[in-house]
């Protein structure tokens, strides 16, 4: 069985993690080689498709982190949880949802949501 709650974690290690390499091995470890991100504002496909939609999240916003707000929730292989960008003390000014299809306890699809972006943003 899928642990969800690993899953959600490890995702947003993921979007913390500043090393590029260890980004990579990330991704190579808890995401399809073919899996593909979306939301609003950007896309990707494979490994290298996010990492650098990872590396310009973090470019632009050098100083703040992701974090989970809540449970994740799935069933099967769907699973929903919600996060958080801002800096470290204080209420996350970006928030979001995403929702990731699974492919045998993998991450094959991402498909985002931004719940609260300030306009300063």
């Amino acid at each position: 069985m899928t642990d969800i709650n690993n899953i959600a974690r490890s995702y947003i290690e993921l979007w913390n993690e500043r090393t590029p390499s260890r980004r990579r091995e990330m991704l190579a470890t808890s995401w399809t080689a073919d899996a593909t991100y979306v939301d609003p504002l950007m896309s990707g496909e494979g490994h290298e498709g996010v990492d650098a939609l990872i590396a310009g999240v973090q470019q632009r916003f050098p100083d703040f982190r992701f974090k989970l707000i809540g449970e994740p929730n799935g069933y099967g292989d769907r699973l929903r949880f919600c996060w958080g960008l801002g800096p470290d003390g204080v209420d996350s000014p970006i928030k979001g949802t995403d929702f990731a299809v699974l492919k045998d306890g993998r991450i094959h699809s991402i498909t985002g949501f931004l719940d609260q972006v300030p306009q300063s943003a």
